[in-house]
């Protein structure tokens, strides 16, 4: 089975980490291609791009210190349920971004499971993978609509959270 390629430079302030099945087909030719997928809306407008990026541009991603990556995971009927933790861990230690952001809660839980961690909510998570802290943010997926997210009414300001910790956006600029 095949599965998208990291993309991923030198030097990455933020590593965005999504689930990936390695027993299911890859459905788009691009991270976060999905339609009514927010991802590349997000980024832009949370700060952490200056120019809105479309899923083809995800090659892109490293010339702004950003990077893509998955967890993988195997889940098939003659499968047991296995996570590649190990093999994200070597990834990331090998990148050292500042931060691992998961872009959902379900692969944080995921992730969070598999190192003996409590699934976390949405924010920074208080614990970290090969040494880069870990910030959960809502799924960009266009099926994650809801009221509010963890006490918040947007998807948003979870991003804008993280764009700050970086140094980016309008609350890292104080405005």
């Amino acid at each position: 089975m095949s599965l998208l390629p990291d993309v991923v430079g030198e030097t990455p302030l933020v590593v965005f980490c999504g689930m990936a099945n390695l027993c299911s087909p890859v459905r788009h030719d691009h991270h976060y291609g999905g339609p009514g997928n927010a991802f590349w809306r997000l980024l832009h407008d949370s700060g952490l791009t200056p120019d809105r990026l479309e899923p083809a541009d995800d090659v892109r991603l490293p010339a702004y210190g950003l990077g893509v990556t998955d967890l993988v995971v195997e889940r098939a009927p003659d499968v047991p349920r296995l996570t590649h933790v190990d093999a994200l861990a070597e990834k990331v230690g090998r990148w050292s971004p500042e931060w691992l952001a998961m872009t959902s809660k379900t692969v944080a839980a995921e992730l969070a499971r598999s190192l003996g961690h409590r699934p976390p909510g949405l924010g920074i998570a208080g614990w970290d993978l090969a040494g880069a802290p870990v910030f959960v943010l809502p799924g960009p997926s266009g099926a994650n609509q809801r009221r509010e997210y963890d006490g918040r009414p947007d998807r948003l300001s979870w991003w804008t959270d993280l764009a700050a910790l970086v140094g980016r956006g309008p609350r890292a600029a104080g405005l």
